[in-house]
C-alpha cells in the first residue's frame, strides 16, 4: 500500500505536467496550419507560457522573472517605442519589433495584430522572450542578416539545452544541443537592427565581436550574460553547474565590469588638463545603440572650494541618426544615415582630454569622473508617453542614469 501511495501521486503529477504542456488558454482561439499537413496548432501549444515551466523549473523561472527579457513586451518604454514605430513609414512591417521582443511572431506572422494588442494592453498574457522562445530553437541560420532562428515544428514536445545529463520526465523530451553554449544563439536579436538594415555595418549592434580577445580566448556571450553557478535545473534535481537566467548586462552588477577609468591630471599655472582613459572591457560595442535610449556618457566634474562644481564637461558615446527629412532622430527605424558614431568599439581604449582654469582660493580640488548609461532620450512626446504609461511616472528607472564606473581623485593646488 505504501508503494501504491507513492506511485500514484507521481503518476498524477506527470499527467498534469503533460496536460499543462498540451492544453492552455488560447488567445482568441487563433491557430496556424502546419506545412506538413498535420492538424492546426494553437499558439499557446506551440509556445507554452513560462508559467507552465515554473512547475518544474522554479529556480530558473524566478531568475528569468527578474531579468530584462521577461519584460520584453511589458515595459512602458517598449509600448511607447512600438507606437512611434507603427506610426512611422517603417511601421508597415508590423511584426518587425516583435521578431526580437516576441520572436514566436515568426511562426505566427498572420497574428501580428494580436501581438500588438497584447503589448499595448500593458499587461500581456503572452510571453515576449521566455522559456519556449529560446529552448525551442534548434538552429540559427547565420547566412541571413540578421541571423534567423529555426524553431522545432509546432506542437513538438522537444526542448533543447546545453546539458548531457538532463533529467528524464514525461512533460517534454530534452535534447542536448551545442548551440546553447555558443554566441550564435544570441545573434537572432543582438547582432543587427532589421529596421535599419539599409544602414548596413554602420548600425551593427555588436561590432567586430567575433574578432575580440575574449572570443578568441574561448568566451561566448553566455560566459558573462549567463554565468555558471551551482544549483538545480529542475525542482528536486541534484545540484550541479547550471546557467544563471537573470541575464545581467546594463541591469545588474555585470555592468561594473564593463569598463575601467584612469585619471591623469596636470597643472600648468592657471591652466589644468585632465586626461581620462576609458578602457572598454567588453567584446562588443559599448553601448549597442538600440533602443533609442542606449547611449553611454562620460561625465567630468571639477569641484573646488566647499565642493562647489567649478567645471563640468562630458563625452557621449552612441550614434546620431538622420531621417528621410534631413532631421536628427534617435530612432534607428527612422534612420537613413548615421550622422555621428562615437560608440566604444570592442575592447577599445578611448582617451579624452579636458582643459579648464585651475581652481582658485583652495588648497585642493576634486576630479570626479563617471561613466554611465544615459537615461531614455527622444522627442518630448515620446518621453511623455513613457511617463504616462508607467505606474512609476517620472520616477521610472528609464529616466535615471545607471553608473558603470566612477572614480574620484583629490588634487593639491600648486602654489
Amino acid at each position: 500500500m505504501s508503494v501504491r501511495r507513492t506511485i500514484v501521486p507521481v503518476a498524477l503529477t506527470a499527467i498534469c505536467l503533460v496536460a499543462g504542456w498540451l492544453s492552455a488558454p488560447v488567445f482568441g482561439d487563433r491557430i496556424f496550419a502546419q506545412q506538413d499537413g498535420k492538424a492546426p496548432v494553437t499558439m499557446d501549444k506551440a509556445f507554452p507560457n513560462s508559467n507552465k515551466c515554473k512547475r518544474c523549473h522554479e529556480r530558473v523561472f524566478e531568475e528569468w522573472e527578474t531579468s530584462p527579457l521577461s519584460r520584453s513586451i511589458h515595459s512602458p518604454a517598449f509600448r511607447a517605442s512600438l507606437d512611434a514605430f507603427l506610426s512611422s513609414p517603417a511601421g508597415k512591417d508590423k511584426a518587425l519589433c516583435f521578431r526580437c521582443h516576441a520572436p514566436h511572431v515568426r511562426e505566427f506572422p498572420d497574428q501580428v495584430q494580436l501581438f500588438i494588442d497584447q503589448a499595448k494592453s500593458g499587461d500581456p498574457q503572452m510571453d515576449g522572450v521566455a522559456c519556449s522562445q529560446c529552448h525551442l530553437i534548434k538552429q540559427v541560420d547565420r547566412t541571413k542578416q540578421p541571423p534567423e532562428p529555426k524553431y522545432e515544428p509546432a506542437g513538438s514536445k522537444t526542448l533543447y539545452g546545453p546539458y548531457k545529463d538532463f533529467a528524464q520526465n514525461l512533460a517534454h523530451q530534452s535534447l542536448e544541443l551545442g548551440l546553447f553554449r555558443k554566441s550564435d544563439l544570441c545573434l537572432n536579436c543582438h547582432q543587427a537592427v532589421p529596421s535599419a538594415a539599409n544602414l548596413g555595418k554602420s548600425n551593427d549592434l555588436l561590432g567586430n565581436w567575433d574578432q575580440s580577445k575574449a572570443i578568441k580566448s574561448g568566451k561566448e556571450c553566455q560566459s558573462c550574460h549567463m554565468p555558471e553557478q551551482t544549483g538545480e535545473s529542475a525542482n528536486g534535481e541534484k545540484k550541479r553547474t547550471v546557467a544563471n537566467h537573470t541575464f545581467p548586462g546594463r541591469i545588474g552588477k555585470l555592468r561594473q565590469e564593463a569598463a575601467k577609468l584612469d585619471i591623469e591630471t596636470k597643472m600648468e599655472g592657471e591652466k589644468t588638463t585632465v586626461v581620462l582613459k576609458v578602457q572598454s572591457l567588453v567584446p562588443h560595442n559599448l553601448p549597442t545603440t538600440h533602443p533609442a535610449w542606449a547611449s553611454v556618457v562620460l561625465q567630468l566634474d571639477i569641484k573646488g572650494k566647499n565642493l562647489k562644481t567649478v567645471f563640468s564637461d562630458k563625452r557621449v558615446y552612441g550614434r546620431v541618426f538622420q531621417d528621410a527629412k534631413g532631421q536628427k532622430t534617435v530612432f534607428d527605424f527612422e534612420a537613413v544615415k548615421v550622422l555621428e558614431d562615437t560608440v566604444l568599439k570592442p575592447e577599445e581604449l578611448r582617451v579624452e582630454t579636458f582643459t579648464f582654469p585651475t581652481p582658485k582660493d583652495t588648497r585642493t580640488f576634486d576630479v570626479e569622473a563617471t561613466l554611465s548609461y544615459a537615461p531614455v532620450s527622444g522627442p518630448a512626446s515620446f518621453l511623455q508617453r513613457i511617463e504616462a504609461e508607467s505606474s512609476k511616472g517620472s520616477s521610472d528607472p528609464v529616466f535615471q542614469p545607471i553608473d558603470i564606473v566612477k572614480k574620484t581623485e583629490n588634487i593639491p593646488v600648486n602654489k
